[in-house]
Parts: C-alpha cells; structure tokens; sequence
C-alpha cells in the first residue's frame, strides 16, 4: 500500500471522532489521497483501485463501531459481527472509485480554473448520492469533521453540509493535484483563508434569536440489556421522573426532554405508568416531550411506530412518528422477500415510518422533531424548519454502540443541521452525549457518557429567521449537480491534456 493512501486511511480515522486522538483537519488528508492517485495513477485502472481501497478501509475503520450492537443485543456471535464494519467499507468504497474516476477525468483534461470547482462538485454530488441511495447513509460527511471548530463550519449555512464538504476537498485537492508551491494551491489557500474569516465574522454577529428558552434534557442512562423488561419498567419511569422533579425544583423550566423510547412502554394505553407521567406535567406546570413505542390497530394486526410525544400540561398530546427508519434495526427491508432475515437488534417488532413532519407546538415553541439517526439527513431538518420550527430537536438513544466512538460522530453530525438550518439543536439521549446547540454550531451545554444527569440550558434561542441555504435549498441540491455536469460535459468537448506529474506506481 502507498504511502498517500496510508495518509488518507490515517487522516480520516484520525480527523473524525475516535478512541485514540483527535485533530480534525487531518481529515484533509482523504480527498487529497484521494485526488493524488487520481492524478498519479498510471492508468485509469490503477486509481479505480486506489481509490477503492482508500474509500473502503476508512470507512471501515471509522465505522468499527457498526459491530456492537450487532454482537452486544442482537445475539450475533464475534465471528458473524466483526465483519460488519467491513462489509460497510467494501460497500461504501464503491462511491470513492466512482469519485477518483471522475477526478482523474476532470484533472487531465481542465486547467485549474475549471479543474477545482469540478472536484468540489464531485465531492459533493458522492456525498449526495451516498445520503440518497440504498435508504441513505451520510455518515462520513466530510465537514462534520470540523464540527469541534465552529469557525469552519459556518460555511453549511450557505452551501449546506455536503457542498461544503466539497469545498473543503477542493481546497486539499489542490496541493494534491497541482503541488504545494503552485497557483492553484496558493488561491486555494487564499480561499481557506476568506472561509475563515467568514466563520468569525458570522460567530461574531449576534443571533437573530426571537426569544429564548429554559429547557432541561433528562438523560437518564438506562441500561440498554434492561430497558425492555417488564421487572424494569417502574424503575425507569421513577428514575426520569425524580430527575425532572429535581430539575423543576431547582430553576423554572420552560420544556423537558426525555430521549428516544425513553418510556419502554405504551403510553397510549393510558394504563398506570403513563397517568405518573400526566401527573408529573399537571403538577410541575411544563410540558414534556419524550419518546415511546406507539401503535395503530389494522386489519392485518398492529403497525407500530417510534413516535415522540408532546405533552402540555393541560394533558393535551401532540405526536410524531419517525419517517427515516433504520434498516435492520427498526425494519428489514424487502422483508416480504427476505423473510429469512431478521432485525438486527432487540426491540418491539418492525416499525412503520411515520408520514407527518409537522412542528410539535407548545407555547412560543415550535419544536422540528427528528429522531435517532434522523439528525445526520439534511433533508429532514429542511422540511422540519419549512414547516415553521423555530428550534431542532434531536431526541436519540445511543446506547446501542457503548464507549465508542459513534456518539460522538452522531452528535458531530446534528451539529451540522444547527448551523445549516440557523436554528438551535436539542438533543437529548439515553446514555450521551446530551446537548444543546445553538444556531451557530456552537455547544451551550453538554452532559457526559454513560451517567444520568439534568441538563439545564437556561437562554435557549428561539429563531424563525432562515439561512441562505434554507432559502435557496433546491438550487444549491440540483444546482451542484448541475454544475459538476457542464464541468464535466466541457471535460469531454476537450482534448486530454498532459499529465501534470510524472506517473507513480500506486499498485495496493
């Protein structure tokens, strides 16, 4: 294996979240990787295959994680689970072949002045059809490794997270490409450069807020093994309701947050459980919103749903139901074709997705719902502010993936939705990591890993004012696109031009 793609593994392991150690601009070093075999190969063949086994080895590597819930709650032995992870990346590698193909097309045949805006559109139109295709997986987006540095995301709230992950591989593209010392790099840098100034200046300008907010997240750590048994179900409800009894007692509240399912139970029933919980709202003055399973009586049965309940304390209940389910946890797809597999993890049955994304409304608050692993789709926070949602809320439960690296990424990426979406993100989780975010990516308040806590956030902004991105969402999604196929439509009016470097063996 070559020292560049060595480098690209490496900088993407070590750019996003980890176990080990963390410096995110390291990331650089994949779409750079990657644009060095597609300039270098000697021959079209030879990056193919670079860029294959870049793609799929950092992603597997970066999505070791994918195994333990697999092994931990689905009964998966070791041997059946650790390959998971790897089939993810050998998967997942396919759109980095895709992509170098496209580079090393673009780069042997446009001057630089062309050459980089066509791969920043490449970048970007991969990370597009990787959160698109298969039910979607946006996982890896390149920018959310800069969500710990506010100052270099604020760029989503005009490009969006994808555009400006293409931007950002452009940007390391080009020393790549062209070399250190050449023109290209240096307006590449002057670029970076006019990016950063852009993130302090929008940091430094006041939040266009409406009106603020006391909110309390109540993560209440509940061990995944025990959720589900019946033996445990009056202990978890006491364990939220004595956290929120002591948030209400310590500071007015104007909303509380219980995680994804935090109630293993169904709060529509009415039965005993659930009154504690009317009570609690009714006594202490503030609504609640938490997740449980839900269901709906149909000729074939019951279809269930992971919904999220809005509970005012009048009684009064507003619901939404998750629309992006997770495949093989909370459904299997083509199960009518696939009878033989099935879910991956514990839980209630198949879920069905829900089909109404409206705000949930309570007061002054319009709360955008997205539940789990809803927060890293773009599309999903979009429509949620459309239909007038003043702040994000992200309720999850990642306790699935243990002390690993996952919810750390998972928060990196709801961040991005934040800044995209000029709103505040709440997310509130079962084991971590809680927060609050506020329109500028920036994080007001954090709870850890695997302990309960009350996470109060007293100046909680409430916005309606909408980013250039929102405003201008279709443009900038079709218009990328758009772009990259006039980039690359003159690519193929033009001759092939002389390589720029001299050809290295990149043979893997």
């Amino acid at each position: 294996m070559t020292i560049a793609a060595l480098l690209a593994i490496a900088g993407a392991w070590l750019g996003l979240a980890n176990p080990l150690s963390r410096l995110p601009v390291l990331v650089l070093l994949l779409p750079a990787g990657l644009a060095y075999v597609a300039a270098r190969a000697p021959s079209t063949r030879a990056a193919i295959k670079a860029g294959y086994w870049i793609g799929a080895l950092s992603a597997a590597a970066s999505l070791y994680w994918a195994c333990l819930p697999i092994h931990d709650f689905g009964g998966v032995p070791w041997l059946l689970a650790l390959p998971v992870p790897v089939l993810m990346g050998l998967v997942l590698g396919l759109y980095t072949a895709a992509l170098t193909v496209a580079l090393r097309f673009g780069i042997k045949r446009l001057p630089a002045l062309l050459c980089l805006p066509y791969c920043a559109c490449a970048w970007t139109v991969m990370e597009l059809l990787r959160g698109v295709l298969f039910t979607g997986f946006p996982w890896l987006t390149l920018a959310a490794a800069f969500s710990p540095w506010p100052v270099l995301v604020q760029g989503a709230a005009f490009l969006g997270a994808y555009g400006l992950s293409g931007l950002l591989a452009a940007l390391a593209a080009a020393p790549a490409i062209y070399g250190p010392l050449s023109r290209p790099t240096l307006a590449a840098a002057v670029l970076a450069l006019g990016l950063i100034f852009l993130g302090n200046r929008r940091l430094a300008e006041p939040l266009p807020k409406d009106a603020t907010a006391h909110v309390t997240i109540i993560q209440g750590n509940v061990d995944q093994s025990r959720k589900w048994d019946p033996q445990a179900e009056a202990e978890i409800v006491e364990k939220y309701l004595a956290l929120s009894r002591q948030a209400v007692a310590d500071a007015p509240t104007d909303l509380i947050v219980w995680p994804e399912t935090s109630m293993p139970f169904f709060y529509q029933d009415g039965d005993a459980p659930a009154q504690r919980i009317r009570d609690f709202t009714a006594g202490a003055g503030v609504p609640l919103l938490f997740g449980a399973p839900a269901y709906l009586r149909s000729l074939g049965g019951h279809v269930l749903f992971n919904r999220a309940y809005l509970l005012a304390p009048s009684g009064q209940t507003a619901a939404y139901d998750k629309e992006h389910l997770v495949p093989f946890g909370e459904y299997v797809p083509l199960g009518n074709l696939l009878t033989f597999i099935g879910k991956l993890v514990e839980g209630l049955g198949d879920f069905r997705p829900g089909q109404d994304g409206k705000p949930l409304l309570q007061g002054n608050l319009a709360l955008g719902t997205l539940i789990c692993y809803e927060a890293i789709f773009p599309e999903l926070a979009q429509r949620r502010v459309a239909a007038g949602a003043n702040v994000l809320v992200n309720i999850s439960n990642d306790a699935w993936f243990g002390d690993s690296a996952a919810p750390r990424q998972h928060l990196d990426l709801a961040l991005l939705r934040a800044v995209e979406q000029g709103r505040t993100l709440i997310r509130g989780t079962n084991t971590g990591i809680s927060a609050v975010i506020d329109p500028r990516g920036r994080i007001m308040a954090q709870g850890g890993l695997f302990t309960a806590l009350a996470l109060p956030c007293p100046e909680t902004p409430l916005v309606s004012e909408t980013t250039w991105y929102h405003r201008h969402y279709l443009f900038i999604t079709w218009g990328i696109p758009g772009l990259f196929a006039v980039l690359g439509l003159t690519a193929l009016l033009l001759p092939a031009r002389r390589a720029q470097m001299r050809p290295r063996d990149l043979t893997l």
